[in-house]
């Protein structure tokens, strides 16, 4: 069995989940291309190249293993799920009967002798994906996910941790709590529930070392919640999506901030937590974004000092409300603003990294390749490190990492069990 994520941390939990199922029918399971009995794919279509990767994925397992059932799930499932059944003879499953995608593939294997797994549970196995809530009420303008996705949805506490749990029982040493919009977790429960008192209670009733919770809109970045980060077992990455620094641009995208707004997110989370990371995604050229507004984006950026950009063009999604404004940017225009973000992105992004050079990086192992090491810091950089020969294996262990360097894009250090 093939089990394939494209997009979202939430896909990839909902994907791992789905894996935990198919192994416990006795099926193995890999999570890259092969050659397979049956193909779940998780599907994306947040853009027009997350559509295209999709259908590439479909036609790709269709060549891989022609005849095998292709089971496929998510959003681009959700939204154009006809046109997938029709044109590559795709299993649709929407987002609705996610549960049970599982259960839908082994349906279309049709009780077929199946190999039992060489060991339990390996998805997920350094770290696990906890879908905590799904769905958003916030309906940006630029954004199809809600009507993908639908109303926010929040999982009880003890849901979540029970969850967590579990993945803790099963060696578990980093949990990435995952959502459609997770920074606003608990706003459409009763029970007074929300993301601090959430965190509270994992770290109250877990052992897990690392928990992962990334994504925040900067509105919902509470004095309460910020605290949390007292904790050194929360990781200290922030992934605040910045969009825009043109007020008059995000007024159109429908976001709940202002520029001023973000920055002062950005310097509330530097002086709670020291050394934290903040990432971001921007996007270049929306409808009506002027030479002057873009200068106000790449200011925003300058100030915020990033560790990672994801910059992409605006491309219109039929059925969202920006796709009714005028796209009047034009093509040549949006790539290069986008190149111009790249640019300073990637000198954010070295100087983010060449800033640990010297310094002790905590770093959760989770392969060995080519005699290194590789695994990520509770930054979010990938880690390089050499060991020993015949030294115990690393995988699945936390390590302090003295950092000599940087290269590819990677820190390179040794590290001391």
């Amino acid at each position: 069995m093939a089990a394939l994520t494209l997009g979202c941390k939430l896909n990839q939990a909902e994907t791992q989940q789905a894996a935990r199922e198919l192994e416990a029918a006795g099926c193995t399971v890999v999570d890259r291309p092969a050659p397979a009995d049956a193909f779940l794919i998780n599907s994306c279509t947040v853009t027009h190249v997350a559509d295209r990767k999709a259908r590439r994925l479909i036609r790709l397992a269709g060549k891989l293993a022609p005849g095998a059932p292709v089971v496929v799930t998510g959003c681009y499932a959700e939204r154009d799920g006809e046109r997938l059944r029709g044109e590559l003879g795709a299993i649709i499953i929407g987002n609705g009967a996610k549960r049970e995608a599982a259960g839908a593939v082994l349906r279309a294997l049709d009780g077929a002798e199946r190999t039992p797994p060489a060991e339990p549970a390996r998805a997920g196995r350094t770290r696990a994906f906890i879908k905590i809530q799904e769905g958003c009420d916030d309906v940006c303008a630029f954004c199809i996910v809600p009507y993908v996705r639908g109303r926010e949805r929040a999982a009880p506490i003890a849901e979540v941790v029970a969850a967590a749990r579990e993945r803790e029982a099963e060696g578990v040493r980093e949990i990435v709590l995952t959502g459609t919009q997770p920074g606003a977790y608990g706003r459409d429960r009763a029970d007074g529930a929300n993301a601090a008192r959430l965190i509270q209670a994992l770290l109250a009733g877990t052992g897990i070392p690392r928990i992962r919770y990334s994504s925040i809109q900067p509105q919902n970045l509470s004095p309460e919640l910020l605290a949390c980060w007292e904790d050194p077992r929360l990781c200290r990455h922030f992934h605040l999506a910045l969009q825009s620094g043109s007020d008059e641009v995000l007024r159109r995208m429908r976001r709940r901030y202002s520029a001023r707004g973000f920055l002062d997110a950005v310097e509330r989370i530097r002086a709670a937590v020291p050394g934290a990371a903040i990432t971001t995604d921007v996007i270049a050229g929306f409808p009506g974004e002027t030479e002057r507004d873009f200068a106000h984006t790449l200011d925003a950026v300058r100030k915020a000092r990033f560790a990672d950009i994801h910059a992409f063009p605006y491309s219109p999604r039929a059925g969202t409300s920006g796709a009714r404004l005028e796209d009047d940017v034009p093509p040549q225009v949006k790539h290069e603003r986008v190149s111009r973000l790249i640019a300073e992105g990637g000198a954010q992004t070295r100087r983010f990294r060449e800033g640990r050079i010297g310094g002790i990086e905590t770093v959760l192992f989770e392969r060995e390749e080519d005699g290194a090491a590789r695994g990520l810091t509770d930054t979010y950089i990938p880690v390089r490190a050499g060991r020993s020969a015949g030294a115990p294996s690393l995988v699945n262990e936390i390590s302090a990492v003295r950092i000599t360097g940087v290269e590819d894009g990677a820190l390179i250090g040794e590290a001391a069990r």
